[in-house]
């Protein structure tokens, strides 16, 4: 398969893509999000700041999510399988020069570059859709994304190996099975349909222009929303959750930290049950669900806390708070796989493109999201506020949607 040629039948082909596509995307998910550990001890031996350690953590994730648009366009006119093989190799090396890293600037610098491991899902979802028809996109990109589950690994594996060797040998053994990873892929993997039959045709790459002309149609941004929401607010929740448990209802740390990894390991394995669920009822059906249990959920999620005798009657317990926020967290993992089920659905042309915006306004929202918790708090002194704000958006996002459904009701609904 060197040469990037298809081998065995259509269907063993996709299923073989789909499946190393999937695990490569879950080691990457894993390096994306290794400040979450190595983060700490780093604060402490520069002796950073909160704000310098909140530059230093975002920045893989503000860089990947920017770099999501560049990959998703290269992966079309390159081709999937040399595109994710070189992501893969340029975030490992990465990675592995952040270990010798001494000083702030180059820490930064190495944490803007390995940022490249989250790009990597742009580059995934537009490698993976073409080796399957449109009534099973939604299910294997749904499998696909489920390597979100790479940022629980390094929260459960991370820790004995910093314990244990320091924190740079966490990233130089993370660096090593990323590339290992990449290699892996490249041998053992075929192009994607879409480009060999390009290849074939000898097509030229389409003008920069022409790759982006979908974004000038409003419901990319639509979409983009959607995504900023599910994929966004659930990233910030699950960094927002150890500092609310323990501000607000007093949990310890490890228990906080304890329940923020066990509401980010089901809510990564659920999106492969959304994209089954968007391919048998449709995706537009998913996210009205999303949406509507979302605005109840976070409307709940809103209301005081109960945390002593003076506390309302409105207000919830600890109890209620975990069971609302874990039902919000299944159905963002459905909405995450919704939103990607519509789009080779109506930009089959455009995956890259716009599967690279769309992904690029998510991970911005996991950027973002998190500051603006912290500074709502700072303003108002409402824990909850974070909700509010959360509430706000999902609420935008469906008065939108429902409008728009109701104007393009005469056009062929994909979703």
């Amino acid at each position: 398969m060197k040469d990037g040629s298809s081998t065995g039948t259509p269907a063993q082909e996709a299923r073989h893509a789909l499946w190393v596509s999937t695990a490569a995307f879950t080691v990457c998910f894993a390096v994306w999000t290794i400040f979450a550990i190595i983060g700490i001890r780093i604060k402490q031996q520069l002796g950073l700041n909160e704000a310098e350690f909140g530059l230093l953590a975002g920045m893989p994730i503000l860089s990947g999510s920017l770099s999501r648009i560049l990959l998703g366009v290269w992966t079309t006119r390159y081709g999937g399988r040399v595109v994710y093989t070189l992501t893969m190799l340029g975030a490992a090396l990465a990675t592995f020069l952040l270990a010798y890293a001494s000083t702030y600037p180059q820490m930064l610098l190495a944490g803007f570059c390995l940022g490249l491991a989250g790009g990597s899902f742009a580059v995934g979802v537009a490698y993976v859709s073409p080796f399957f028809p449109k009534e099973k996109q939604g299910t294997a990109l749904g499998i696909f994304g489920a390597g979100n589950v790479g940022a629980a690994v390094t929260k459960f594996l991370a820790p004995f190996v910093l314990v244990a060797y320091g924190w740079q040998a966490v990233a130089e053994i993370w660096a090593a099975v990323l590339a290992l990873t990449g290699l892996v892929f490249w041998f053992t993997t075929t192009d994607d349909p879409a480009f060999r039959e390009r290849r074939l045709r000898k097509d030229k790459p389409k003008s920069i222009l022409l790759e982006f002309a979908p974004l000038k149609d409003l419901q990319v941004w639509r979409f983009s929303l959607y995504y900023f929401f599910s994929f966004g607010g659930f990233v910030a929740l699950a960094l927002w959750l150890p500092r609310y448990l323990v501000g607000v209802y007093g949990f310890s740390l490890e228990s906080a930290g304890m329940l923020a990894a066990a509401y980010s390991i089901p809510g990564s394995i659920f999106r492969a049950y959304g994209g089954v669920l968007s391919d048998r009822i449709g995706a537009r059906k998913v996210m009205y669900m999303t949406l509507a249990v979302a605005s109840a959920a976070t409307l709940v999620l809103s209301m005081p806390p109960a945390v002593g005798p003076q506390s309302g009657t409105l207000a919830i317990s600890s109890t209620v708070f975990v069971i609302v926020l874990f039902v919000l967290g299944f159905f963002m993992s459905l909405g995450k796989a919704a939103v990607y089920k519509h789009i080779p659905a109506y930009y089959p042309d455009n995956i890259g493109a716009v599967g690279g915006v769309v992904g690029m306004v998510g991970g911005l929202g996991g950027f973002f999201l998190p500051i603006a918790f912290g500074l709502l708090k700072d303003l108002t002194g409402l824990w909850p506020s974070c909700f509010m704000l959360l509430f706000l958006v999902v609420v935008v996002s469906l008065i939108w949607m429902h409008l728009s459904i109701r104007q393009m009701q005469r056009r062929p609904a994909f979703a």
